[in-house]
């Protein structure tokens, strides 16, 4: 769908309720041929789009590290259906826009009034471009899922006032996890998925859910794929290479594992951890979490009903929807 969907998770991971009309009559299918519908799904063409985000991880802020606060967010996306999109984001002070006009991505901030630009292609991106959008969520959950999990149709259910079908997918009894089931409520006509629902053990309510409110497809307005930055912006073009800016570039993620005990390694950002009050650029993990140690090191345990992570004193975080167990062995390997 282009850029302009490629942003709109970035802002948290939700929890859209379910419409409360019935469900709508939808002729049978089989859960296989229905998820191998969703891994081939092709792009839907034009559109725009409100997406919903709500996040109810309870997770403390993590120093260096990214976090989507608890709450409900909104975004608005458009796509032309052939690569020019658009993306904005309603922020405390203003509104973050991005825009792929089909030669340069723009990422516009009214609240600073910073532009970055970036020639398209480029491995560079700008802030909030890396991230993915409801339907690519469910996508890459089903593909990463599917082969160690029990799978099937569960009813049907109308999404941004489109009838869908409910793929449920549960973990198999061999996979170590906090999570009970995935479940992608899939388009029932493009076979696109319109929302990625995420239930923990032990709890009816979501913990996370990704998906579209509003939903229209057809042509959109061409004046929606162009951007010219505002008169007083300044304006800053992003390196072509990762390796043409002037910092050091962090290691990329260590996946362990796969499937529903998939854990990931990340390191965080020297500078970040510096301007979080650490000593000799270590983070300041003092107030969050609890204290624990092993033959990976020592750190801090964050723990929440569908997640776990463990930030260590020498800058790596490891998370995961698994038991602390799982990530202890993979920060030893």
């Amino acid at each position: 769908m282009g850029v302009a969907v490629a942003g709109a998770v970035g802002l948290g991971l939700l929890a859209v309720p379910a419409g409360a009309g019935a469900a709508p009559e939808l002729p049978p299918v089989s859960a296989e041929d229905l998820v191998t519908s969703v891994v081939e799904a092709k792009d839907p063409g034009p559109l725009h789009a409100t997406v919903t985000l709500d996040n109810a991880l309870g997770l403390p802020a993590i120093p260096g590290v990214p976090q989507a606060a608890n709450g409900t967010s909104t975004a608005q996306v458009w796509s032309d259906g052939a690569g020019k999109g658009r993306l904005s984001v309603p922020s405390g002070q203003g509104e973050k826009t991005i825009v792929d006009d089909g030669t340069t991505v723009w990422a516009w901030d009214s609240a600073d009034k910073t532009v970055t630009k970036k020639a398209v292609g480029t491995e560079q991106k700008p802030p909030q471009a890396d991230v993915t959008d409801p339907a690519a969520a469910a996508q890459k959950a089903v593909a990463d899922l599917r082969a160690t999990s029990t799978v099937a149709v569960d009813g049907t259910a109308e999404v941004a006032g489109r009838p869908a079908y409910e793929l449920v997918l549960r973990p198999l009894p061999t996979e170590r996890t906090l999570l009970r089931e995935v479940r992608v409520a899939v388009d029932s006509e493009k076979r696109l998925p319109l929302r990625l629902t995420v239930l923990a053990n032990g709890s009816s309510d979501p913990a996370l859910q990704v998906g579209f409110t509003e939903l229209e497809f057809g042509a959109q307005d061409p004046g929606m794929f162009t951007f010219t930055p505002p008169p007083g912006a300044t304006v800053t073009e992003a390196p072509d290479r990762p390796g043409d800016a002037q910092k050091p570039q962090r290691p990329e993620p260590k996946v362990v594992g796969d499937g529903w005990d998939t854990v990931v390694i990340a390191t965080m950002p020297p500078a970040d951890a510096q301007q979080q009050g650490g000593r000799d650029g270590a983070p300041d993990l003092s107030s969050i979490g609890k204290e624990v140690s092993g033959p990976w090191g020592s750190g801090r345990e964050i723990d929440t009903a569908v997640a776990t992570a463990i930030i260590t004193s020498d800058g790596r975080v490891a998370a995961g929807a698994v038991p602390a167990q799982v990530l202890t062995e993979a920060l030893s390997q």
